[in-house]
């Protein structure tokens, strides 16, 4: 295993569950974190109480590819290197069939959960290659394994599509020694809940993935030396089925 002591990381969607969760663990492993996230207020809530040399926040929606962009090219300016990214960004609607969701709330989710995550590792790329060493982790779901209608239609396609976006990373660019994880969770207790139908009582919650186990696999992969790779990984509620 190697250390993480000044690793250079970016999290997307840091403000709140696994984003949040997984910044103050890799902190507390040695790492130095880029926070994005689209509200300033939540990334500074997010990072509240860590050393000040240890994290930068950026207010920065992924789905704008110009901000994406630029907010890479200061981190890069700031710390000289990219060596992890973890995207973790994600938006789900209240309506969800194919029939009900509104087409331009298809259009967000997508924009963020698939199209944010392609602009993210796009930003980060040449640098990667340059470097000859990278990790991306890309946070899907089990609703990119197979469909759900509880997730819905729109959720589910962007995180097939982050499925396989993943497993082409790994394809084209494992010669520059990047190496691409994507991590699929069953249900997690996070803030996206509260975008479900039907409000999801406190026991199940209780029941459920929590930000800790998810940050857990993403702190051991990322831990992992150079010449391993670790291309899918699922994790779910032991009541969950698969």
């Amino acid at each position: 295993m190697t250390t993480l002591t000044d690793k250079i990381v970016i999290v997307t969607g840091a403000g709140t569950g696994i984003g949040e969760q997984v910044t103050r663990d890799l902190v507390g492993a040695g790492a130095k974190v880029a926070l994005i996230g689209r509200r300033i207020e939540k990334l500074q809530d997010a990072a509240h109480g860590l050393p000040n040399d240890k994290y930068k926040l950026y207010s920065c929606d992924v789905s704008d590819r110009e901000a994406v962009n630029s907010t890479v090219k200061e981190i890069i300016k700031a710390w000289d290197r990219v060596d992890i990214l973890v995207n973790n960004a994600g938006i789900n609607t209240k309506m969800r069939t194919t029939a009900d969701i509104d087409p331009n709330d298809w259009d967000r989710v997508i924009n963020i959960n698939l199209t944010g995550t392609f602009n993210m590792v796009r930003a980060v790329l040449m640098t990667m290659r340059e470097q000859r060493d990278g990790i991306m982790i890309n946070i899907s779901s089990m609703a990119g394994v197979r469909a759900s209608k509880m997730a819905g239609a729109a959720y589910s396609a962007s995180k097939h599509g982050m499925i396989s976006l993943t497993h082409n990373i790994n394809q084209e660019e494992w010669e520059y020694g990047i190496r691409a994880t994507v991590i699929c969770p069953g249900e997690v207790n996070t803030p996206i809940l509260d975008q479900r139908p039907v409000a999801v009582p406190e026991e199940r919650r209780e029941r459920m993935i929590h930000p800790t186990d998810i940050s857990a696999a993403i702190i051991f992969i990322a831990k992992l030396s150079k010449y391993t790779s670790v291309p899918e990984l699922l994790i779910k509620p032991t009541y969950q089925q698969f």
